[in-house]
């Protein structure tokens, strides 16, 4: 099954991060890419821009509405992903749980749906 890694943090912290700590950043993410694709299990994965980069559109009585920035309003924001093929729930917990973003934000695992071919 597959599931969705999402990664959410803070998006003021990484600019306020020295050179050096932003290349440990990058490193960790980088060997964590590398287990996912050594394991066979990576299937996608992107980092995002701000969320200030975001538009929202939605549809209301037949009316497209468009918004510029994110539709939720947190400190944390979606901040990038890893698509993965796991067995199960606990597998993907598992890798979750190495992904850099879990200890300066949160991951949140997310099933998806299987849609017919």
């Amino acid at each position: 099954m597959q599931y969705l890694l999402l990664i959410y943090s803070r998006e003021d912290v990484w600019p306020s991060m020295t050179p050096e700590q932003q290349q440990q950043g990058m490193a960790a993410y980088m060997a964590f890419s590398e287990a996912l694709q050594t394991a066979g299990v990576l299937k996608g994965s992107h980092r995002l821009q701000p969320s200030t980069a975001a538009t929202t559109v939605r549809v209301a009585d037949g009316k497209t509405h468009v918004q510029d920035g994110p539709y939720a309003d947190t400190k944390e924001q979606l901040g990038g992903y890893f698509l993965i093929e796991a067995a199960d729930l606990d597998a993907a917990l598992a890798w979750a749980a190495r992904c850099p973003g879990a200890a300066h934000g949160l991951v949140e695992v997310r099933p998806c749906w299987s849609m017919p071919g």
